[in-house]
């Protein structure tokens, strides 16, 4: 299951962004994957509050949205899914940049974790 984090600037959370973005990082994964992905995307949205995160050992002034999406590591290079990485990071970031604003956009870090064969589960047994 692709499951993100997003880490946000609590201030940035109005109630209106956070569907905005849980659509865009959804249709992120389903534009690589197809529509068959699109049940399996779960999105969980963290607000940070101003003075909680650091850029270069100072508290952030700017708004720097980290975002990581985790799942089984196959997915990111399996054949039939050609350049998965590069497209799933281009897509979230202007998933986010769509929701935030293009001045944001240098600031959005990305991270694919892959989750080796044997190392998750659902429902209590092994997936």
């Amino acid at each position: 299951m692709p499951h993100y984090q997003v880490h946000i600037d609590e201030e940035r959370l109005d109630g209106q962004t956070e569907p905005r973005i849980i659509k865009g990082l959804t249709e992120a994964v389903v534009g690589v994957f197809g529509e068959f992905f699109r049940p399996l995307v779960a999105v969980d949205v963290f607000g940070v509050p101003g003075g909680r995160r650091g850029v270069g050992g100072v508290v952030a002034t700017e708004n720097a949205p980290s975002v990581t999406l985790t799942m089984r590591e196959g997915a990111f290079r399996h054949p039939d899914h050609p350049q998965a990485t590069e497209r799933l990071i281009a897509g979230i970031t202007d998933a986010v940049a769509a929701v935030y604003g293009e001045s944001v956009r240098p600031r959005i870090g990305v991270r694919l974790v892959g989750v080796p064969a044997g190392r998750s589960g659902v429902g209590g047994e092994v997936a």
